[in-house]
């Protein structure tokens, strides 16, 4: 029996052997060779999904496909275990996600945090049962007719949604079977640590028409410190929610009255226009032109655009003098409007239009998640207009653009290709020049990519940008967008050099991606504190008592003069109960002003990060934080 691995080399063994006694064998042999003949607890790293053609594939956690098998897994482990506990839960589905995996259960009573030990105990009795997992396949009716049997009317409803030329596989672990595409590990007994980390309802398929159901999300890795090491970074991160810390640092709130639509306080609204007096100041010096588009325009246009049959659903209708219209879920349509306003000249090539531009998308209530998900948020757009040989040198452009603002926020990221969805327009002819010419532009200047099959816009590929925070988290923030259909449907020209008419290639991209959400990633990533040249109010004056108030509004006034953000406490309070609350307010730096300050005309001077930074003259406090401030330091 040959055995393909992952490298593309062969292995022979004997014939009659099980691939469950193969997939048993060949981790500890090849954990053996990665480790020069030594076993120790990196074996359990090493597993062998069995895929579709029965072939081998060797894996470990850190890849990325190897962890989406060991969750999918688990899922299974989690739904035998729930179908023993609970006799009549329906299935529906159970996928691997990001981070863990869940599964949605149609149940008589909705589950609970306290169902989860009694859960995790059955799940641990599943994995040290070692089960084998035996993937099989059925034609259509006796697949419906065995899942009727079991009386699982979600995954009977599943099946006969298959298109009729689909294979339809199923996965057995001792008593449980389960409808599924795979692949899986070969046993159960290959999870090691699972945790259950929450609760929610969702609905069938996400409509909100369908029934509620309950979803149950985990999580499991191959060690326990690993689990650990996991669950010490959830809790960091429950600290560092945006919505916490926006409420206590007052940025921003949402309200009943509109919920989905964020509310900047003054202070949100201080660190929202640092971000975007940066974001014009560095386009500018790229040779960007800023516009502004309508939030409302009519829906014959986005029926032009291709958003109407591939967005519909996300977006918002009124009626003017009896006309539809639509208010607007992209800005690209309005800046196809602008390049339209005017004939250009290929002299006028490339003209890079940008736009900070609010939009609206539906979104069901239970998304919504902060400033992460809300349903009206600004793009920091750009759409690009361009001759064909202009192509690889703007893509290159708005990398590197996008490259130096992560840099200034000190975020790492990672990249990845965004290939055809099945959903799309345009012709394959078009789809294989653009997804070329990301791929040569990213090869140019020697850019790690992933390719992520499918998950490209409707109108063309995309490379997507991925940050990385301070604990560990990624969040999806740029995206560069390769699009010859858009100037094809609004007839898009300009005059060449042979003085004939042609079309135009575009190019959208963001570099924050949506305003709202990277002032969350931002909250989140600074725990609340924000460098110095961020920080809503970077100095707090603290006089001791009323007799230095005098001393201190002066001291307020030179730090106005030069353009820093300052507050005077000037309130009846001990000092220390000022300092306290400062701290929690995560103000850079506190100037404390009592007779010693006043007598000498010095400053002492309290960072947040630092402590005691002793006294200082104003003027070197001065040219100190100015200088932190012009560096952009974290």
């Amino acid at each position: 029996m040959k055995i393909i691995l992952k490298d593309g080399t062969e292995r022979e063994y004997e014939s009659g052997i099980s691939v469950y006694e193969i997939a048993k064998s060949l981790s500890q042999k090849l954990a053996k060779e990665a480790l020069g003949g030594k076993l120790n607890g990196r074996i359990v790293e090493l597993f062998t999904p069995i895929n579709e053609d029965g072939k081998l594939e060797i894996l470990t956690f850190d890849d990325e496909d190897g962890k989406k098998i060991y969750w999918h897994t688990s899922s299974h482990i989690m739904a035998q275990a729930i179908k023993r506990l609970y006799k009549n839960v329906k299935l529906t589905i159970g996928p691997a996600i990001d981070n863990g995996f869940y599964y949605d259960f149609d149940v008589d009573e909705p589950f609970t945090v306290d169902d989860f030990s009694k859960i995790e105990d059955e799940m641990n009795k599943i994995i040290k049962e070692d089960l084998k997992l035996e993937r099989f396949v059925l034609p259509r009716e006796e697949a419906i007719k065995f899942m009727e049997e079991k009386g699982e009317p979600y995954k009977v409803e599943l099946i006969k949604d298959l298109p009729q030329d689909a294979t339809i596989s199923f996965y057995r672990q001792g008593e449980f079977t389960d409808l599924c595409a795979g692949p899986h590990l070969p046993s159960t007994g290959m999870v090691k640590s699972i945790k259950l980390l929450s609760v929610a309802g969702a609905y069938w398929r996400g409509d909100e028409r369908n029934k509620m159901l309950q979803r149950i999300y985990g999580i499991s890795f191959p060690k326990k410190s690993m689990l650990d090491e996991y669950l010490n970074m959830l809790e960091e991160a429950k600290k560092r929610d945006h919505r916490k810390l926006g409420k206590e640092l007052d940025l921003f709130s949402i309200h009943n009255e509109g919920p989905g639509f964020p509310f900047f306080h003054p202070k949100g609204m201080i660190l929202r226009n640092i971000l975007e007096d940066f974001w014009r100041k560095e386009h500018a010096k790229r040779g960007y032109q800023e516009i502004k588009t309508p939030i409302i325009l009519n829906e014959e246009l986005w029926h032009r655009s291709g958003h109407w049959d591939h967005y519909k659903e996300n977006m918002y209708f009124t009626k003017i003098d009896d006309e539809d219209y639509a208010i607007k879920p992209m800005n690209c349509p309005g800046a196809l409007l602008v390049y339209n306003s005017t004939m250009h000249s290929y002299r006028d090539l490339p003209l890079r239009l940008c736009e900070l531009g609010l939009v609206h998308r539906h979104e069901l209530s239970g998304a919504l998640h902060g400033l992460m998900r809300v349903r009206s948020f600004t793009q920091d757009d750009a759409h690009l207009f361009m001759t064909p040989d202009q192509v690889e040198s703007e893509i290159l452009g708005v990398i590197k653009l996008i490259d130096y603002f992560y840099k200034i926020f000190g975020f790492e990221y990672f990249v990845e290709l965004s290939t055809r969805p099945e959903n799309s327009i345009g012709s394959d002819e078009d789809w294989e020049l653009a997804t070329n010419a990301l791929i040569k532009a990213m090869e140019h200047i020697g850019l790690n990519y992933k390719v992520n099959e499918g998950d490209g816009a409707f109108y063309g590929p995309k490379i997507d940008f991925h940050l990385k925070d301070s604990i560990g988290r990624t969040w999806q923030c740029g995206t560069i967008q390769l699009d010859f259909q858009m100037p094809e449907r609004f007839n898009c020209e300009y005059v060449g050099d042979d003085g004939e008419k042609h079309r135009p290639v575009m190019l959208h991209r963001v570099v924050f991606g949506s305003i709202e959400r990277f002032i969350a990633i931002l909250t989140e990533n600074f725990a609340g504190a924000f460098p110095t040249w961020l920080a809503p109010v970077q100095v707090k004056i603290l006089p001791i008592s009323d007799k230095h108030l005098a001393y201190a509004q002066n001291i307020h006034e030179r730090l106005l003069e030069n353009d820093i953000r300052v507050e005077l406490d000037d309130r009846n309070e001990k000092i220390g109960y000022k300092i306290r609350e400062a701290q929690m307010q995560k103000i850079p730096y506190m100037l404390i002003l009592g007779d010693k300050e006043v007598e000498a005309g010095n400053v002492s001077v309290r960072s947040r990060k630092e402590g005691d930074l002793g006294s200082k003259s104003l003027q070197e406090f001065l040219s100190s934080i100015l200088e932190e401030i012009k560096q952009k330091s974290l």
